[in-house]
């Protein structure tokens, strides 16, 4: 996998805006001669180093002097002055007269600086490691050893003044933790006699190798008493950062899971990130490179601290005390020694009263050291422990793990189907699949009478299907299913076959493509039970049977057999199978057009299946009820049933089920269409261990806010990957299809998006015709076949238009077949239906000339049952046709509206086409300074580039990273390079952040109006 290039330590350095900014207040007080000192601590790889870099690359942009010196690890003795010596070297090889002189005048200071022909000290390695030739070159013996210290002190306090009163200086000192005792001193003295002079110190160092009894820990304690000095302390990424951080460090779209894996075993630390991403795609493996340098921490401590690690690290959790001494067989106070040497030294951590790794990945480093025998042993030995502790929450997973990994089968089969059993009851089901597996790869090892009574192979292939089907994993559900089927035995019972048959049915039915298949293990089920007395396995038989019948359109069937469902469920007290037929029923009465009898139902259904914890069920029929206001553009009622439903499925853990699933994205879809627009990106991510096609499904509605608020960089990245999971639900392909129109549509790449259009509707109709998303779909594309064709016309390119022409004709009446003989749920064309048809004809009325401003007015007044974004569209284009055909002041008020819509949502492109349109036309919108036609004057204090500037003045115009680089004739990876050190600069987090702030200070020129 290829990654962006590193910058230090690969940190994009939006992610420390906060810190940032209190650097740059430490230096521009520097700067009013306030001089003073910030200590920036943080552990190995949290980006120190990108920090104190960014830093300098702001101070040399204003004009200050940078002096970085750096700390190495030097177990053997020690380098007296070592990061001073290096930060000095610049100041005493200066050209400058001035700076030469200041030198001159310090003999003591001549002393510590390289001689003529010395070579300057190394540069450490990226972990502080020289070579034994550097080593040895760095350990001669210095003329500054027989020099008074103070002398000394006061000769570099003295240099560092003199400098800065022609220039602001700033000395950047990495790594203190391994600073020598006359570096301690010497920063001491420097810190303590900071008052007017043009200088900062910047230090850093690694926290968590600062124990208590570290010789940097009393200087701290010291210097953060001093009024001059100030602490930053680098956290390690947040959730959220540490997401944004591996998505752009990645240079093709990771799967959902592959992204949480590695924000969860990094815990946020940016080094690690960067470590697991740059193994391979899964990152399941700790990195040799990175595994040494996690072990090479613990290498210093005794020998008997690093076996009770060893102990530690096979617990896989938090570990108490009591655990530790009967498994290590170590004693009480041997043992508390132990633990806090490996406490101090912040290797663990205490948790609760329990130990722990102070990170997940040492524990794996450590863990994966263990020779096989003695990881064998442990696992046993915590085994045995846990047996002869009391029982509680978690204890037989515990049991299982340990069980498992000591090869104890006998005893780790029982213990994962009772925790199989525990996570079903705690709303887990994604644990109790795991479970399940691990039980059914035992099963042949385990010897018969050493199985639970109760239960066989078939039992745990049907709850392993019902677990995948309930934690979004539909194709392992499909594959359990058929397994189960295969399993069957003459001998079993009709009963338990047709339970087996129709589990497989309901998994086939969350896939696309298998309803062939389905309801032929339909019928197979209907066969077993077809003859057979009321029971609760013939109701749940009866109400699929009727559900499916629904879908292969023969109503009539559908109602008699969820009838006969409703009375078999009623006869046996089957709740749940009364639940699910009386859903069919109401679905029915849906497509009937009789709204208030299908809601009536579902909410009954809602009842009785909560009533009878049918959890599905009552999921399945909260969807159903969302769906009924929707259909009739209910938006307030189909929204707060839809968000009910998603909160329901989050509760009961079954919130990436079938139908939580479809509620999920129900939901987005109608924030999206209403305008209550989610502000954060988690709303579009999928749960971690669903299965990709899932992930896509609410990826594809996602797609469609990134594109309206013009991340087009984040949806071209994300719509290739969502092609492939077409076939797997018809939705993904029409909301991913609607994006990718869209967003070719504002990149002006017409021919595109009509190519991309005409590609969508054929594959629709393959899958299923006169689909009515098929009129959304087309009239999107309409408008860029309208736009291109008018662009050809003006360019004198008469066979393009015509050609664009004829595509748009064909899009227009595929719109009106859609409508005309497409199947809408409820029996008639429902309002979203009838608007996207009236958008059409709006377009339509511009294939070969002026638009219809009336047919625009109709399209958003068609938009008004609470679709606001498409109505803010429909404005923009009726304001257009207005002004086309010389009705400037009725436009105003449309064009109004549209920029209202558009600002308060933040949807970007269609705010800046609103302006751009008020702008041509002379009108000034409410809220909006109207741009000046004359550039603005760069400032003096200018801290771009003429580099950055070139690619920042194109990212203003709206170019992608690629076209940037084509133009400049540079990489796109130099690109995004530039835009980061340009965000920095700007102290921007976004690309249109960055922009907005240099248009606001001047930075770039505002743009011409357009004739």
């Amino acid at each position: 996998m290829r990654l962006v290039p590193r910058l230090g330590s690969g940190i994009p350095l939006v992610a420390r805006t906060h810190e940032m900014r209190r650097l740059r207040a430490a230096f521009a007080r520097a700067e009013r001669r306030e001089a003073g000192a910030v200590l920036v601590s943080g552990d190995a790889g949290v980006g120190k180093t990108r920090l104190l870099t960014a830093l300098g690359e702001h101070v040399t942009a204003a004009g200050g002097l940078v002096l970085t010196g750096r700390c190495i690890d030097v177990r053997d003795g020690g380098l007296p002055y070592l990061p001073f010596a290096e930060a000095l070297a610049p100041i005493g090889s200066s050209a400058d007269p001035l700076v030469a002189a200041a030198v001159r005048a310090r003999p003591a200071l001549a002393r510590l600086l390289p001689q003529s022909g010395e070579p300057e000290p190394a540069v450490p390695g990226e972990h502080g490691q020289v070579s034994a030739n550097e080593r040895e070159a760095m350990r001669r013996p210095r003329p500054e050893q027989d020099l008074g210290q103070l002398q000394l002190f006061d000769a570099v306090l003295g240099v560092l003044t003199e400098v800065a009163e022609s220039r602001p200086v700033v000395v950047l000192l990495e790594d203190l933790h391994w600073a020598d005792s006359s570096t301690r001193n010497l920063l001491s003295f420097l810190l303590s006699r900071l008052r007017a002079q043009r200088l900062l110190v910047v230090a850093s160092y690694r926290e968590e190798d600062v124990h208590r009894r570290h010789p940097l820990r009393g200087l701290l304690s010291e210097l953060v008493r001093l009024a001059t000095v100030e602490q930053v302390a680098l956290s390690p990424f947040g959730t959220a950062d540490a997401r944004a951080f591996v998505e752009a460090l990645a240079d093709e779209p990771l799967a959902a899971d592959v992204v949480a894996d590695i924000v969860a075993r990094s815990e946020g630390n940016p080094f690690f990130v960067e470590e697991l991403l740059a193994t391979d795609a899964d990152c399941r493996d700790l990195p040799a490179g990175l595994a040494e340098v996690l072990l090479a921490r613990l290498e210093r401590l005794p020998a008997e601290t690093r076996r009770v690690l060893r102990v530690v690290s096979v617990a896989n959790e938090p570990v108490s005390h009591a655990a530790l001494t009967a498994v290590s067989g170590i004693g009480e106070l041997e043992l508390d020694e132990v633990l806090r040497e490996a406490v101090q030294h912040h290797v663990l951590v205490i948790e609760g009263g329990n130990y722990a790794f102070r990170h997940a990945l040492l524990q794996e480093a450590v863990y994966g050291d263990l020779l096989p025998g003695e990881r064998t042993r442990m696992h046993a030995a915590y085994a045995a422990r846990i047996r002869s502790v009391q029982q509680g929450r978690g204890h037989d997973a515990k049991l299982a793990f340990h069980s498992l990994e000591s090869r104890d089968l006998v005893t780790a089969l029982p213990a994962l189907l009772r925790a199989m059993d525990e996570a079903e009851k705690l709303g887990a089901p994604g644990a109790a699949l795991r479970h399940a597996e691990q039980a059914l790869s035992i099963w042949d090892a385990v010897p018969e009478d050493g199985r639970p009574e109760g239960v066989d192979e078939l039992k745990l292939l049907h709850e392993a299907s019902y677990f995948a089907g309930t934690s979004g994993e539909p194709e392992r559900a499909a594959a359990f299913a058929r397994s189960a089927t295969e399993a069957l035995k003459p001998e079993m019972s009709s009963d338990r076959a047709a339970k087996v048959w129709r589990r497989l049915a309901e998994a086939l039915l969350a896939l696309e493509g298998t309803l062939d298949e389905a309801v032929v293990a339909m019928d197979k089920a209907w066969a077993l039970v077809k003859d057979a007395e009321p029971s609760a396995t013939r109701a749940w038989v009866l109400a699929t049977r009727a559900g499916f019948q629904r879908l292969v359109d023969r109503p009539d069937e559908a109602l008699d057999n969820a009838l006969a469902a409703v009375a078999d469920a009623r006869t046996v007290g089957s709740a749940g199978a009364e639940a699910s037929a009386l859903i069919t029923l109401g679905t029915l009465a849906d497509s009937a057009g009789d709204a208030e009898e299908a809601r009536e139902r579902l909410r009954q259904a809602v009842r009785k299946a909560h009533h009878g914890k049918a959890l599905n069920v009552e999921l399945r029929g909260m969807y159903f009820l969302a769906l009924s206001y929707d259909d009739q553009a209910e938006m307030t009622d189909a929204l707060a049933h839809a968000k009910r439903g998603v909160e329901r499925a989050e509760e009961s853990g079954l919130a990436w089920s079938s139908y939580g699933l479809e509620l999920r994205a129900r939901q987005l879809y109608l924030r999206y269409l209403s305008g209550d627009w989610p502000a954060e990106d988690a709303a579009g991510r999928a749960g971690r261990g669903v299965s990709s096609a899932v992930a896509a499904r609410i990826l594809a509605n996602w797609a469609l806010f990134l594109v309206a608020r013009g991340r087009f960089e984040d949806a071209a990245k994300l719509l290739p990957g969502l092609r492939q999971h077409w076939v797997a639900d018809i939705q993904i392909a029409l909301s991913s299809g609607d994006a990718a129109i869209e967003l070719a549509t504002w990149r002006g790449e017409h021919e595109e998006a009509v190519r991309v259009t005409e590609e969508l509707v054929a594959w629709l109709e393959k899958m299923e015709p006169l689909l009515l998303g098929g009129i959304r779909i087309v009239t999107l594309g309409l408008a860029s076949a309208v736009a291109r064709a008018a662009e050809a016309r003006a360019h004198g390119d008469q066979a393009a238009a015509e050609r664009m022409t004829e595509a748009g004709r064909r899009l227009l009446e595929h719109a009106r077949r859609c409508a005309k003989d497409g199947a809408p749920r409820s029996g008639t064309l429902g309002p979203e239906g009838r608007a996207w048809l009236a958008r059409a004809e709006a377009w339509g009325s511009a294939l070969e000339g002026p638009a219809d401003p009336g047919l625009w007015a109709a399209a958003a007044e068609a938009f008004g049952y609470g679709a606001v974004y498409e109505q803010a569209t429909c404005r923009w284009h009726q304001a257009e046709a207005l002004f086309a055909a010389g009705a400037a002041a009725a436009a105003v008020a449309p064009l109004e509206a549209a920029h209202a819509v558009a600002d308060r949502l933040g949807a970007l492109p269609l705010r800046d086409a609103v302006r751009d349109l008020a702008h041509r036309a002379r009108v000034d919108l409410p809220g909006v300074t109207p741009v000046s036609p004359h550039p603005v004057p760069r400032p003096m204090a200018d801290p771009l580039t003429d580099r950055e500037r070139d690619v920042l003045e194109r990212v203003a115009l709206g170019r992608t990273n690629r076209q940037v680089g084509e133009e400049l004739y540079i990489s796109e990876k130099t690109v995004s390079v530039h835009l980061s050190r340009v965000m920095a600069k700007l102290g921007a987090g976004r690309r249109a952040e960055a922009v907005a702030i240099a248009y606001d200070r001047g930075l770039l020129a505002a743009p011409a109006p357009k004739d």
